[in-house]
C-alpha cells in the first residue's frame, strides 16, 4: 500500500518495520496495548489479532489480498478490533498464541496467525494462520470466517467460556514438569540415536520438507563425535558423518546465497534446492558458529568459505553503522519471491566468457532444466574437482573461473531492486550473531570478525541498556521494550564467546550484570526461567520455553552460560541455578531429547566439566599460548587470555595471577591444576579433556 494512502492507522507511530508496513491499510489496526484492548473491552467487540513479521512471504500476501482491500477491511473495522502484533518484537504474545493455535486447532502454527479473542479476557477461542480472499484449497474466504467466527461467539458464548477455561489450564499445565532428583547421561546417547532415525542418507537433514537447518541437532551431533560426551565415551564416527554431511549439502544447495554468502531460512525440497528466500540474522548466527566449529574439526575448506562468504554479507549486508546487526532480508523483491536471486543463462552469457560460462552453467545446473519457476536458483552440482577433470584443469583454474562470475553477477544484481530490509536491531538475535562471529573469529583467525562483533556488544551496552535493565528492540533512535530471557542469555552466551577471542575487562562484569537480572527477575522457583520478567505485562500465561525451535532455547542457554559463569568465578549459586534447570525440565527432556539440544549441551557440561583454560602475561607470548587452547575443535574448553595489566578480576578470577611472561591456570569443574609456566607441559595438560 503506498504510503501517500488515504488511510491511515494506529500503527504510524510504531518502530517495527512490519508495523509500518500495514500503517496505511484501510484496516483500524492497532498495536498490542492498552488502547486497543480497553477499546475491546468498553465496546464489547472480540479482538482480532494479527502475528506476522517483515520478512513474511505468505504475511505479505495475506495483506495484498485483504488487509489492502476496502471491503475486507470494512468488515474487520465493523465486526472486531484489529490488533497488528510484530512477533520478533513480542516473542511473548506471539509464544502464548502460538501455543493457543497448538490446542485450540491440534496442528502447528506459523505465520501470519490469526487468532480471534474474547473482548474482556484476551483468551483466543478460533485460530488459524493465512486465509485467502477467496474460498481455496478447502479453506473459506477470509471474509466469510470473519462473518461465521464474529456470529459463532454471538450465539454460543457460554460454550466458549466453557472452552476458555480449558484452554487457560491447558497452557498453565504447559509449564508443569515432575523435576527430577538426579541427572543422568541418557538423554545424550537417545538423542544421537533419535537423530540417526531421522536422518536423511540421501541428501542430509533430518525429516522431510520443509527442511531447516536445525543448527543445534548438528551442534549436537558434533559434540557426541568428540567424545564430549557419550555414555560410552568414545568418538562416533557416524554422528560426525551425519553432521559433515548436512552441513556440506546445505552449503552446496540454493538454501545458500552462492554469491554473496549467508543461508535463508529453509528449503521448500529435501535436495536444499529452492529455499523459502528470506534471511534472518538468527539462522545465520549461529549456522557461522556451526561451520566455524566443524572446520576446526575436519578442517573441510569448505566449511572455511562459508564462513568467509556468510561473514562478509553480514558485515556488509546487515550491520548497522552505529554497530547492531539488522533483523532480517525479505523473501519477495518487487512484491515476487526469489526475483532478487534467480537468473536465466541469457543474463549469466551477457557477463561471462565463454570458457568461464561453461564451467560455471555445469557447476550451477543453468545446462540443466529451470528449477525455479523457469529460471534457476543457483545450486551446486559439481565439486571443483569434477569440473576440473572434465575441462582438463586444475582446480585453481576452475576455482578463478567461477568466482569471476560470480562478481560479475554480484555486481548485476546489485542494479536489481533489492529485497526489504527489516533494520531494527533485536537484542536477542544479535546476541546470537555475535556469538557467531567470536567462534568463528577464534576458530579461523580473522580478527575482523572480532571486530565487528564488538562494535554490536557496544552498541547494545550503549543504547539498549538502560538502568540495569536490557531492552529488546531499536530502531530508528527509539530503544524499547522490556527484554525478555532470550536477549539477557543470548547476549551473555556472546559476551563469553568474544571474550575467548580478546579480553576486555568491562565485557565480563557486564555478563555478571546480565546474569544478575536473570537471577532477580526470570527465576521460577522450581528451577528454571520464564520467558518473561516478574515486572513483564501481564498476559494470559507466563512461557517457560524449554525445546528448541526456530532459536535455542532460552532455558538451555541460561544453564549453559550459567554453568560456565559459575566455574569460572567458583560461584555456586549459578552452578545451582544451571542444574536446578535441567533438573526442572527433565521431564521433556527425557521425553524428546533431540528437541533440547541446547539443554543437552547444558547437561553434557554438568555431568562432564570441561577445562576453564586461564592464560596471564604479556604479548605477544599469550597470544601464541591461547591459540593452543582455543583454536582446534574442543567444545568443552573455555579459554580466557587475561592480560597482566587487568585488575580487580572477580570472584576466582582475582586468584589466577600473572607470573613472568606467560602462566597457565586449567581447571576442570572445581578441580584446578598448579600455574603452568612451560609452554610445552601447557600444550600436554590441554590435550586431557
Amino acid at each position: 500500500m503506498d504510503k501517500d494512502s488515504e488511510y491511515s492507522n494506529q500503527l504510524s507511530n510504531e518502530t517495527s518495520p512490519y508495523l509500518l508496513q500495514h500503517a496505511h491499510n484501510p484496516v483500524d489496526w492497532y498495536p498490542w496495548g492498552a488502547a486497543a484492548l480497553d477499546k475491546a473491552r468498553r465496546e464489547n467487540k472480540p479482538i482480532l489479532l494479527s502475528v506476522g513479521y517483515s520478512a513474511c512471504h505468505w504475511c505479505h500476501v495475506m495483506a495484498h489480498e485483504s488487509f489492502e482491500d476496502p471491503e475486507t477491511a470494512g468488515l474487520m473495522n465493523r465486526l472486531f478490533v484489529n490488533i497488528k502484533v510484530d512477533r520478533e518484537e513480542r516473542p511473548d504474545i506471539d509464544k502464548i498464541y502460538q501455543a493457543s493455535h497448538s490446542l485450540l486447532t491440534r496442528r502447528p502454527g506459523g505465520w501470519p496467525l490469526t487468532v480471534f479473542l474474547t473482548p474482556d479476557d484476551r483468551i483466543p477461542f478460533f485460530a488459524g494462520t493465512y486465509f485467502p480472499d477467496e474460498p481455496r484449497h478447502n479453506m473459506p474466504s477470509f471474509r466469510d470466517l470473519m462473518q461465521r467466527v464474529h456470529d459463532f461467539l454471538a450465539n454460543n458464548e457460554s460454550d466458549i467460556r466453557e472452552q476458555n477455561s480449558r484452554l487457560i489450564e491447558a497452557l498453565a499445565s504447559i509449564n508443569d514438569s515432575e523435576p527430577a532428583d538426579t541427572l543422568t547421561p541418557l538423554p545424550l546417547d537417545s538423542a544421537r540415536q533419535q537423530l540417526e532415525k531421522i536422518f536423511d542418507e540421501r541428501d542430509g537433514g533430518f525429516g522431510e520438507a520443509p527442511k531447516f537447518p536445525h543448527p543445534t541437532n548438528i551442534e549436537r551431533l558434533l559434540r557426541h563425535w568428540s567424545g564430549a560426551r557419550t555414555t560410552a565415551g568414545t568418538a562416533d564416527k557416524r554422528a560426525l558423518h551425519m553432521a559433515v554431511f548436512t552441513l556440506e549439502k546445505m552449503a552446496r544447495g540454493g538454501i545458500f546465497d552462492q554469491l554473496a554468502g549467508g543461508f535463508c531460512r529453509y528449503s521448500v525440497d529435501n535436495h536444499w534446492m529452492i529455499p523459502h528466500f528470506e534471511k534472518m540474522l538468527y539462522d545465520n548466527g549461529p549456522l557461522l558458529a556451526l561451520y566455524a566449529e566443524a572446520h576446526a574439526a575436519t578442517g573441510n575448506p569448505l566449511f572455511k568459505r562459508i564462513c568467509e562468504q556468510t561473514a562478509g554479507w553480514v558485515m556488509r549486508d546487515m550491520q548497522a553503522p552505529q554497530g547492531g546487526y539488522y533483523s532480517s532480508l525479505d523473501a519477495d523483491s518487487e512484491g515476487i519471491e526469489g526475483k532478487y536471486y534467480v537468473w536465466t543463462p541469457a543474463e549469466v552469457q551477457s557477463v561471462a566468457r565463454e570458457d568461464d560460462y561453461r564451467i560455471f552453467a555445469r557447476r550451477f545446473g543453468l545446462d540443466r532444466a529451470a528449477n525455479f519457476e523457469g529460471k534457476w536458483n543457483l545450486h551446486v552440482y559439481c565439486s571443483t574437482a569434477e569440473l576440473a577433470a572434465e575441462f582438463s584443469l586444475d582446480t585453481q583454474e576452475i576455482e578463478q573461473a567461477i568466482r569471476r562470475v560470480s562478481l560479475k553477477l554480484l555486481k548485476l544484481r546489485e542494479q536489481r531492486i533489492p529485497p526489504g530490509r527489516d533494520d531494527k536491531i533485536l537484542t536477542s538475535w544479535n546476541g546470537l550473531m555475535i556469538r557467531g562471529m567470536a567462534i568463528a573469529a577464534r576458530h579461523l583467525d580473522e580478527p575482523s570478525w572480532a571486530e565487528s562483533a564488538e562494535r554490536a556488544l557496544d552498541f547494545i551496552r550503549n543504547t539498549l541498556w538502560r538502568d540495569a535493565r536490557l531492552l529488546a528492540t531499536y530502531k530508528d533512535g527509539r530503544a524499547r521494550l522490556n527484554a525478555y530471557l532470550d536477549d539477557y542469555v543470548y547476549l551473555i552466551d556472546g559476551i563469553l564467546e568474544l571474550l575467548q577471542v580478546r579480553w576486555r575487562d568491562a565485557d565480563l562484569d557486564f555478563a555478571i550484570e546480565l546474569a544478575e537480572v536473570v537471577l532477580a527477575h526470570f527465576a521460577d522457583e522450581n528451577g528454571g526461567f520464564f520467558f518473561t520478567s516478574d515486572d513483564h505485562e501481564a498476559l494470559i500465561q507466563r512461557p517457560k520455553p524449554n525445546h528448541d525451535d526456530a532459536t535455542p532455547s532460552g532455558n538451555g542457554i541460561a544453564a549453559r552460560v550459567l554453568g560456565r559463569l559459575g566455574h569460572l568465578l567458583g560461584d555456586t549459586r549459578y552452578l545451582a541455578a544451571a542444574e536446578n534447570t535441567l533438573k526442572s525440565i527433565w521431564s521433556g527432556i527425557e521425553s524428546m531429547p533431540h528437541g533440547h539440544a541446547s539443554l543437552l549441551v547444558a547437561l553434557e557440561e554438568t555431568l562432564y566439566p570441561g577445562q576453564t583454560v586461564i592464560i596471564r602475561g604479556t604479548q605477544p607470548l599469550i597470544s601464541d599460548w591461547q591459540k593452543q587452547a582455543a583454536q582446534p575443535y574442543a567444545p568443552r574448553r573455555f579459554t580466557l587470555t587475561i592480560p597482566a595489566t587487568a585488575q580487580q578480576l572477580p570472584g576466582e578470577l582475582s586468584t589466577r595471577e600473572a607470573q613472568g611472561d606467560a602462566v597457565a591456570y586449567i581447571c576442570k569443574g572445581n578441580t584446578c591444576g598448579a600455574a603452568l609456566t612451560d609452554k610445552e607441559t601447557f600444550t600436554l595438560s590441554l590435550t586431557k579433556t
